[in-house]
């Protein structure tokens, strides 16, 4: 299945979105319009820091395991997504560029790796759903950086 791509711009640098999306408990901020019940393990940030999350798509739920493999400061940060008992894999891949009036463009992939017959299926209503929440997802993740700049780059919620 083709990757889904959402990006939007920030009017923060790229190394405070970087700090604020290094932190994975900060991620819950933005995507808990479709991602739930959060369960947190590992380090707070960076590579090893992971979560198992309900995800409620499509008039569906499912738990999903979410960690960080790869980060690159502060470019990139690259998460392997594990559902569907395993059945489905799926990588995650934040880019942070810079803008040359300043500012970031932060994009945001998912590449489904692997997906159970049934979803390989639907493969355009999945692709437009993932779309549709990760937009929403975007955009309220740059409502966060300007709520709060200085603050929200350091925030970590407890486990």
């Amino acid at each position: 299945m083709r990757s889904v791509i959402v990006s939007i711009d920030v009017p923060q640098a790229p190394e405070p979105v970087y700090d604020f999306l290094d932190v994975m408990a900060n991620h819950e901020l933005f995507t808990n319009h479709y991602l739930t019940n959060w369960r947190y393990g590992g380090p707070d940030r960076g590579v090893g820091s992971r979560v198992t999350v309900t995800a409620a798509l499509g008039g569906a739920k499912a738990d999903v395991g979410i960690e960080v493999i790869e980060a690159e400061r502060p470019w990139r940060i690259v998460e392997r997504n594990t559902g569907a008992g395993g059945r489905r894999q799926a990588r995650g891949t934040y880019r942070i560029e810079p803008l040359p009036a300043g500012g970031s463009r932060v994009s945001f992939e998912y590449a489904l790796l692997r997906a159970p017959l049934s979803e390989r299926l639907l493969a355009p209503l999945v692709r437009a759903t993932i779309r549709r929440a990760n937009r929403v997802g975007m955009r309220r993740m740059a409502a966060e950086l300007t709520r709060g700049e200085s603050a929200a780059a350091g925030r970590v919620i407890p486990k």
